[in-house]
């Protein structure tokens, strides 16, 4: 076995790696760029290495710099976690001309299944199902085309070296293949430094379904049942699940024997995963392998109890696979939410920035159901820029899927991020989506169920009633805190008021407050709208990120922040702002203006922070609604700015190469 190896990778993958590391007993080496110099994998590992500047390019993604960091440390072998080096053949042939071991497949089964032309044609050797395309590199715009009204829309175009949702487009027409085929080649080549691209079939309606695989050397391949990746949006994954609520007995079996004589084909040694796509009918189609490690090994690893990272370290070592088909038995049920530094009401922008606080529920059981948190940062930590945005990997495990997802929802309810924005909103009101909740699902469905982008669930009656309950205990709290200050801040009665109203968006909720113990833990009686008194117990203090009590006995755990008179309420994929007021105070209240936004229909306003890759109109242009304005390009994705109505350009505030803050002004209008 190593005694040192080397995770020539970031973020959490890098950490996930050494915490198995570290429970086999071998030493670990970090790499990293100027921008993550303080990151919590390089404070986890025994050593580390710095290799460059903080664009990827110019350290991550060389593998001259990760070589020498082998030869300066003594490193016996390199784990490359996924992304960056993990698929590059060249890499892994030059760690072999040096004597350096990689944690992974051989070359040839990174060349044959890391392209996804050449697999596909590996794929039909092998007798394994495909999705009808081309099997040739696309040269030009022209053939891009022919080709699409041969196959017959819509079309997939993807980029052959392509992989997280970059270099992929789907088009449905002739014009979408133009503007996509130069999309998907752009992306492609400034993300994998390869522009090759090909077209395919695209399955209306499919689930994305893919098996895990091991092998080793010695010629042994099992499959490690399947995960459901279709909750996804731009073709990247968002919610992973394993096992599928759709797949029975007979198409598991199935896809796992087609996947294992696929591998078998190329020799593979090491942990994969062979990725499928699947109709109504559970019909499946060979979609791409994998020949890394994958973002959503970790619900594998909780239904099968499985360590992934572990197996491929082992089998890099040469030691033979010890685990037989009939012995994977798949218990339970596993969810995987994935927390991206993105603003979802803002069409899932990427955010930057610093992490001013990062509290993550606690890991471990609770209840029937147990929490595994996989990330990289901690509360300080910066979200660059330069790299993906996922902050986290939130996991939940439990003995049926429903216990599974609901524990997520609690767990997404009891995560606290500050300082940048965040996907969770989204993530806990997609908990509550019925059609998701039934399994209902496709790769379409994000698409389908938030057609108009993702907006905060709007409260029930029964839910605002909850809310009003929540903000107006904290207020309280509050307020038994400055009668115990007393004078020292400013003088207060300390008498709480029986009649109340709480503001939350139009709605006004009146509350009777029956008996009141405003001092941690609260204990209050409530009568909501006229009804029955109900009990409001917490031990909730002001300060605290989470309230975590019981309304009328349910319990309920929401996000807490402070707003001017009142707070901010998260929860369940509801965001409100609540303001307890006295009634008279209320009265006044209803009787006041409403503030009008400021008019910016007139602006093209940069939606994120990020890169001006170029300006697509000039000063006194007539732009047609849907024209192309501007692309902005941010954690490796471009972004189109598309002209909303028909307008004219009349000053052109920023040029190609700018660095943009978020609403920066990139040009006005007439």
């Amino acid at each position: 076995m190593f005694k040192k190896i080397l995770i020539a990778n970031r973020g959490e993958i890098a950490c996930r790696v050494i915490k198995s590391a570290r429970k086999m007993g071998i030493a670990t080496v970090a790499v990293y760029s100027d921008a993550d110099r303080d990151a919590v994998h390089v404070e986890m590992a025994d050593e580390a290495v710095h290799i460059g500047p903080a664009a990827a390019s110019e350290s991550y993604l060389v593998p001259e710099k990760i070589i020498a960091a082998c030869k300066e440390t003594g490193a016996e072998a390199v784990h490359p976690g996924y992304g960056f080096l993990s698929e590059r053949a060249s890499f892994c042939e030059e760690l072999e001309k040096q004597g350096i071991i990689f944690i992974g497949p051989k070359p040839r089964a990174i060349i044959a299944m890391g392209d996804k032309i050449e697999s596909k044609k590996f794929a039909n050797e092998a007798k394994v199902s495909t999705v009808p395309g081309s099997p040739d590199v696309i040269i030009d715009v022209a053939h891009a085309e022919r080709i699409a009204g041969e196959i017959g829309y819509p079309v997939m175009i993807k980029a052959s070296a392509g992989g997280g949702g970059k270099g992929m487009r789907i088009a449905w027409n002739k014009a979408e293949v133009r503007d996509g085929f130069e999309r998907a080649t752009s992306e492609a080549r400034n993300s994998f430094g390869d522009d090759r691209i090909f077209i395919e079939k695209f399955i209306v309606d499919p689930r994305h379904i893919e098996i895990q695989v091991l092998a080793d050397s010695f010629g042994n391949c099992i499959y490690l049942g399947e995960r459901e990746c279709s909750v996804q949006r731009r073709n990247q994954k968002v919610v992973e699940e394993a096992p599928s609520p759709f797949l029975d007995e007979a198409t598991r079996k199935a896809m796992g024997e087609q996947a294992v004589a696929l591998s078998k084909a190329v020799d593979y040694q090491s942990a994969g995963t062979v990725e499928f796509i699947v109709d109504k009918d559970r019909n499946f189609y060979f979609l791409e392998m994998n020949t890394r490690l994958q973002v959503e090994h970790p619900v594998t690893e909780l239904i099968t109890g499985i360590d992934l990272v572990e197996q491929m370290i082992r089998i890099a070592a040469g030691e033979k696979l010890a685990i037989k088909q009939n012995e994977v038995k798949l218990n339970g049920w596993a969810v995987e939410s994935r927390l991206y530094a993105e603003d979802p009401y803002r069409n899932f922008l990427p955010s930057i920035g610093r992490l001013t606080r990062y509290r993550p529920p606690l890991e471990g059981p609770v209840g029937k159901a147990v929490i595994r948190n996989d990330t990289g940062v901690t509360e300080g930590s910066e979200i660059s820029m330069f790299y993906d945005p996922m902050v986290a990997k939130l996991c939940t495990w439990a003995p049926t899927r429903l216990e599974a997802v609901d524990a997520m929802a609690d767990a997404l309810d009891n995560f606290v991020v500050d300082g940048i924005e965040h996907n969770i909103p989204f993530l806990a009101a997609l908990m509550q989506h019925p059609r998701w909740r039934e399994g209902r699902l496709s790769t379409a469905f994000i698409a389908e169920e938030f057609p108009d982008g993702f907006q905060p669930i709007s409260p029930t009656v029964d839910d605002l009633d909850v809310l009003a309950a929540i903000g107006l205990s904290a207020e309280l709290v509050r307020k038994e805190r400055l009668d115990r200050l007393g004078d020292r801040l400013r003088p207060h009665s300390g008498r709480i008021h029986a009649e109340w109203e709480v503001r939350i968006g139009d709605d006004y909720v009146p509350v009777i407050i029956r008996s009141s113990a405003a001092k941690p833990p609260v204990k209050l009686e409530l009568s909501l709208r006229g009804g029955d008194f109900v009990t409001v117990r917490s031990d909730w203090r002001p300060g605290e990120a989470v309230w975590d009590g019981y309304v009328n006995e349910r319990p309920v755990k929401a996000q807490l922040r402070p707003v001017s008179n009142g707070m901010r309420i998260d929860w369940k994929g509801m965001s409100v702002i609540a303001h307890p007021m006295q009634k008279h105070v209320a009265a006044l209240e209803k009787l006041m203006p409403v503030k009008i936004p400021p008019d910016t229909s007139k602006l093209l306003l940069c939606p994120m922070p990020g890169l001006l890759v170029s300006v697509n109109v000039s000063a006194g242009q007539e732009v047609k609604a849907g024209e192309t304005l501007a692309i902005v390009e941010a954690m490796k994705m471009e972004n189109v700015l598309r002209a909303e109505r028909d307008l004219t350009v009349s000053v052109i505030n920023a040029k190609q190469g700018d660095s943009l803050a978020v609403d920066a002004v990139i040009m006005e209008f007439d």
